[in-house]
């Protein structure tokens, strides 16, 4: 599972570093809790919460079964 988030992260990661940002793995949770970290411009962005669930967690959940949130650590 850890493989295929990776690979959804490495599609997104175009467009978060398109606008100075990025998104780094952190750990996958044995209950679906995908942890990462946000970094450069998303970092700091007040709309991080929105791309990262919206964008990030959407995105996760459509691509890779058995993933239940995603949350910035």
């Amino acid at each position: 599972m850890k493989d295929k988030i990776q690979a959804a992260l490495d599609k997104i990661r175009v467009n978060l570093q398109a606008d100075g940002g990025d998104v780094e793995l952190v750990n996958v949770e044995q209950d679906g809790t995908v942890k990462v970290k946000l970094t450069g411009a998303c970092g700091c962005c007040p709309m991080s919460q929105m791309t990262l669930k919206m964008g990030i967690e959407a995105a996760l959940k459509k691509q890779v079964p058995g993933v239940k949130q995603v949350v910035a650590v």
